[in-house]
Formats: C-alpha cells, structure tokens, sequence
C-alpha cells in the first residue's frame, strides 16, 4: 500500500528526474471535447475466425491416429490423443499471418506433449496396451508433418485475402513521422494495413497520404473508405488525441500504438517491422467482473483480519493525538468522479485549504512517532480497505490525487487525464517500481496507463504479491 506522500519545496509539485520536453501535436478543429461525431452504431470488425485453424490441427491429430489404427487401439486413446493436441495446440495468431517455419516450433512442442503426455496416462490406464516408442515417433512425426501443412494452407489463404482486401486505416501524429510509418506500412502490403488519411494538426505540403485536419475530413475518410484500423505514432498521441481516438474505437476501429522511434520496449507485435500494441480506448473499461470480485473478496478478508489491528490504531491515535482519528479527503476517481478517501490521521495541516492545495503540508516532518510508524508501514492507509469495498477504488490502480493537483497535472504531463479510465488504487504499477514520494510524475502517469492498457487479473496478482512483499520490509514513504 503506498501513497504520495512528501517534497521538500511547500507547494511545489514533485520534481522531473531527467525527464525532457514532449512535443505536443497542435489540436484539430474545435470539437477537442468529444471527437468527430462518427458512426457509433458500426458493429466492430469481425476478428479472424479460429475455426479454420482448428479444423486444421484436429484433422492432423486424426491423421496421426489413424495410424495406430494397424494396432487396433481402444476408442479411448484415440479420443485422448486428439483431445490432449487440441488443447496444447499452438495460440491464434494475428495479422500478418505467420509462415511455415514460424510455426514449426510451436506445432512440433504441442504435439510433442500431447503423444508423450497420452502416453504416459495410457501406460498407467492400461499398461497391456501401452504405446511402443517408435509408434509414438511415427504418430508425432506425422502429426507436425500434417498440422505444419495444413496451417501454412490456412495462412496462405488468408495472407491472399489481406493482399486483396486490406484494411483501411488512420495515422494519427505529427505529419513527419505519420508519414514515414504510413509510407513504411504501404511497403509492405503483407501487412495488410492501407493508410488512407494521416490526422494531424497541419498540412506538410508534400506528397503522400493525405492529411486531415479537420473532424469533417476524419469523419469523411472513415464513412467512406470503411476505415477499420488506427495507428498512434506518437507517444503524446494517447493523450492529446484521446477524444479522437475514443470516437474512433467506438466506431469500430482498432487502435494499435505504434513505436515509430524503435525506442520504447520489445514488441508484442509488429507492423512493417515497428513494434506496436493493441490499446484498449473503451471508456468502460474497468477490468470487468473478475476485478471487481477479487477487490470485494480480497478487501472484505482484509477487512475481517485487521479489524482488531484497526481498532488498536484508532484507539491510540485518540489518545496520542486528541479526537478526528479519521482523515477524510476528496479523491479523484474513475471518469474524473470525486470520491472520500479515508486514512488514519497522521498530521494536522493548518486549514482545508492547505490540505487540498499543497503537496505536502507544513511541519510535516513533526509528526508524532507513532504517527510517523504508521506513514512508515502504510498501516494509514488500511482504510482504504472501506473505499475499495464500497466501490470508490480498486486494489490496484492508478493512486488517486485530489482535484487542485489533478487539473494541474493535466495540463502539464501528456497522458495524465487517461489515468481515470479505470478505477483508482491502493497500490499499482508505479508504486511497485518505486515511484513514490518525491518522483516524476510523467513517469507515475506512463506505468499507469501502461497498466491498463495491459491489463489482467494476474497481472492485478502479481502486483498485490510484490506489494505484500515490500510491506515486509518498509523503506519509508
């Protein structure tokens, strides 16, 4: 559990630990609010069906049995061994689709598995009938031979139909680079993206994709070319265009982030050989049901367990300290809703004012030791526990900051603003990689929307358990 906490300067907002300026694209039209006014009603594009593909590596894995059928095997075995490929079959793949030799790894590791596996089950189920070595050879050499065959024919057919149909597609950034990646991305027709229009503040001059500057001409290009694709070159994109590019997400396009400089971190994906990934712009995004349900039954335990602990803080808090044990503030939360956070009181500010406008407040460092154990090991942030129950925030998160300080770092940190898409926490990935306290905010605002653009309940884990872990040995805050 962690917070931000102190400064040294009073009423100076954390410092930039090397950070450097960001160019920020000049806005298009007026409408910076809300975005062009597309078609909402577009159902999304239809992703590549996986049936195909599972056709492909049941009809192998029924080859290959069939040529145990000489040693008449029970039914049983059959089914086992077709059932056990099928589940340890290679993942779908995403455009452009991968050739004969990508795949051969996966398919010869998969099938591997699965003879060995049945086998192996088969032997303990019935060891009269168990599988000689070099039927189990001959069956898995068989199988990668045919599923290796019958994937390259799905891809081939589909790289075919991406040559002949591509997917119209936006380029969103500075004109420059928008029109490097889209001259990069017509190269290469395997990768079955048209870029038709680049949306950006002004007009180059030069040749090329057209640009756009207005919502109109963006609404235009996306009725009429049935645009299904969008390409974010910039790093300020997300946040200096995220109207746009929420309006387009709604309409049905996919928006891929698309590292132009090669600068960033190892590819998920690539796109005429740049690295990009998958954003994910919905509004309601907020990690689903499966979230929700770990914050109710990972807080209501909580809750139960360190009850008494609670008790015993509140109780010498009011003895220590005098009456007001509970701190309460205004919090920014999901979708820019103010929510009450609740702390142990750990310091007295001078007045609401100071509270909600400074940093840190005055003679901070004056704190009584008891106080200054609980900001040391986080214990004034269990009730949190409450908010997270009740739906203010989340487990994990972005940490929420009050209303003064996040209009002001909206205005000057790219990316800031698109922290509130989900709902705030307690802990998250900024925290678990040290950025607490006196650190940059453009970081904390980059880890933050990294997570949800990433997100997962195991990744949600994974974030909890490293926070378990640096409570055991806290460093201060």
């Amino acid at each position: 559990m962690t917070a931000e906490r102190t400064v040294p300067s009073p009423g100076v907002p954390p410092r930039e630990h090397g950070s450097s300026p960001v160019s920020v694209m000049p806005q298009r039209g007026t409408d910076t609010d809300t975005g062009p006014r597309l078609p909402a009603s577009r159902p999304p594009a239809r992703p590549a069906s996986p049936v195909p593909l599972l056709v492909a590596d049941g009809a192998a894995a029924l080859l290959a049995a069939g040529l145990l059928a000489g040693t008449r095997p029970h039914p049983s075995l059959l089914a086992l061994l077709v059932l056990a490929s099928l589940l340890l079959r290679p993942r779908a793949a995403r455009p452009p689709w991968p050739g004969l030799l990508d795949e051969l790894p996966a398919v010869c590791g998969g099938a591997a598995v699965a003879w060995l596996a049945t086998a192996a089950l088969w032997a303990a189920y019935r060891p009269e009938q168990t599988l000689s070595a070099s039927a189990v050879l001959s069956g898995l050499a068989a199988q990668v031979a045919a599923g290796c065959a019958l994937r390259a024919a799905v891809h081939g057919r589909r790289r075919a139909a991406l040559r002949r149909h591509p997917q119209a597609a936006l380029v969103v950034g500075p004109v420059a680079t928008a029109q490097r990646v889209a001259a990069a991305v017509l190269r290469h027709p395997r990768c079955g993206v048209r870029p038709v229009g680049i949306v950006a503040g002004q007009a180059d001059g030069g040749e090329g994709v057209p640009v756009l500057r207005t919502d109109e001409e963006v609404e235009r290009a996306v009725i009429q070319n049935g645009v299904r694709a969008v390409l974010a070159v910039h790093p300020s994109v997300r946040a200096e265009q995220a109207p746009l590019l929420r309006s387009l997400a709604g309409a049905g396009c996919v928006v891929w982030e698309v590292d132009a400089d090669q600068a960033l971190h190892p590819a998920r994906e690539r796109l005429a050989g740049f690295a990009c990934r998958r954003l994910d712009l919905d509004p309601s995004h907020g990690g689903g049901a499966g979230k929700r349900m770990l914050d109710i039954l990972v807080s209501g335990t909580l809750l139960l367990l360190v009850s008494p602990l609670l008790l015993v803080c509140a109780v010498t808090l009011r003895i220590c300290d005098g009456p007001g044990v509970v701190f309460r503030q205004e919090r920014i939360g999901r979708d820019g809703q103010p929510f009450t956070l609740l702390k142990f009181r750990t310091h007295r500010p001078v007045d609401e004012h100071e509270s909600a406008t400074r940093w840190s407040v005055a003679n901070e460092n004056e704190m009584r030791r008891f106080c200054r154990m609980l900001r040391r090991t986080s214990l004034d942030e269990l009730l949190q526990l409450w908010n997270v129950l009740r739906g203010d925030m989340s487990l994990v998160g972005p940490r929420p900051e009050r209303p003064y300080f996040v209009a002001q770092f909206s205005q000057t940190y790219p990316g800031y603003a698109a922290r509130h898409r989900m709902r705030t926490g307690i802990t998250g990935l900024a925290q678990i990689h040290g950025l607490r306290g006196d650190t940059s905010i453009e970081d904390r605002c980059r880890f933050d929307n990294a997570y949800i653009d990433d997100w997962s309940l195991w990744q949600d884990v994974c974030i909890l358990l490293r926070t378990a872990a640096a409570l055991v040995r806290p460093t201060g805050s």
